[in-house]
């Protein structure tokens, strides 16, 4: 068994870390062990042109100065909306936005300007198509009547109709949930991916809601059935360029958890890659984890993979039950691997 496990920086394309001071107190945990990360827009003000790029990725890089880890790169996105223009996104590529987020209205945090008739954003779409800008979905129905376990599987008509429509738009279906999804990204071509999370690698339905109610594993997409993860697990290690890591960590406090009207999101990022590390190994795959975290992502993004390197021990460790007033995922639990 090796004791010392030596990768290419890796990349989260999916993370959210909100902004003012809970974003200076988690950005450290995700640049401690990624190189770059996607931001998303749905900030309590929403990333809606190019004057949010530019102040957001200023306050990232100000926190990330501060922390110590200036080496820090955040890919900056914009969130898609009906009223979107083509010049928008025009002006959004030049201040540095390198991809559109799309969410269903009202179906995840700060969604309420999200997107209900899909048609509504094909100028969007089309500008996006025509200066290279990726396309990402939140992969969910709009329609609040579709049962909350059927919602993935009913936005893949959408997903099938604009891959179809645009064939030279990068998308990217985030955080898949289902067997479905996996086949389907899996059939649609080459200008489809997905990105998986941590924690939907670990969890179904069972660990939210099968004994008491475990607030901290609830998440937008919900954890689906024992075979859904189990198609996530073979997707993640099965070496197809595209599935790649997009980690969706999305700090709530404790009290906006623990409460009658919890908000979804678990806050994978200081555990990631480790438990990441941890699972590929028992699947005998630690070596596929290089490519999943570090290379599929970043080649289907058209970026350069990243030079440096980090470094795993094998060691166990307890993970904290509180970072500060955040509570992690996995809190209390061993792993065993850890970050050099």
């Amino acid at each position: 068994m090796k004791n010392r496990f030596k990768m290419p920086a890796p990349d989260d394309l999916h993370l959210h870390l909100r902004d003012g001071d809970v974003l200076r107190a988690v950005l450290p945990y995700t640049a401690q062990q990624f190189r770059r990360a996607l931001i998303m827009p749905n900030t309590t003000s929403p990333i809606l042109n190019e004057r949010d790029v530019m102040n957001y990725r200023d306050q990232i890089a100000l926190a990330a100065y501060g922390s110590g880890h200036p080496e820090f790169e955040p890919l900056m996105s914009i969130q898609i909306t009906e009223h979107t223009t083509p010049e928008t996104i025009r002006w959004a590529l030049v201040a540095g936005a390198v991809a559109g987020k799309v969410y269903p209205r009202g179906m995840t945090t700060n969604s309420e300007n999200g997107v209900l008739d899909y048609r509504a954003i094909y100028p969007a779409l089309t500008a996006m198509e025509e200066c290279g800008m990726l396309a990402l979905f939140h992969g969910e129905s709009p329609n609040p009547k579709v049962f909350c376990l059927d919602r993935e599987a009913k936005f893949l008509k959408i997903l099938k109709r604009i891959a179809t429509k645009f064939p030279r738009l990068k998308i990217v279906m985030e955080h898949v949930t289902t067997a479905k999804a996996v086949e389907c990204v899996e059939a649609l071509p080459a200008n489809v991916a997905a990105t998986i999370t941590v924690h939907h690698l670990f969890l179904t339905l069972d660990d939210v809601i099968g004994g008491k109610l475990q607030p901290h594993h609830f998440c937008k997409p919900v954890a689906k059935k024992p075979a859904d993860r189990i198609a996530l697990l073979i997707a993640a290690t099965s070496g197809n360029p595209k599935f790649f890591l997009g980690t969706d960590s999305a700090p709530h406090p404790r009290s906006a958890k623990e409460c009658a009207s919890g908000c979804a999101g678990t806050f994978t990022a200081p555990v990631a890659v480790p438990l990441l590390a941890q699972l590929f190994e028992q699947q005998r795959v630690l070596g596929k984890l290089k490519n999943f975290c570090s290379g599929f992502g970043a080649d289907f993004y058209n970026l350069p993979r990243n030079t440096g390197t980090i470094t795993l021990i094998r060691e166990d460790w307890t993970v904290p039950l509180i970072y500060g007033d955040v509570v992690p995922f996995w809190a209390g639990k061993t792993i065993s691997w850890r970050m050099e």
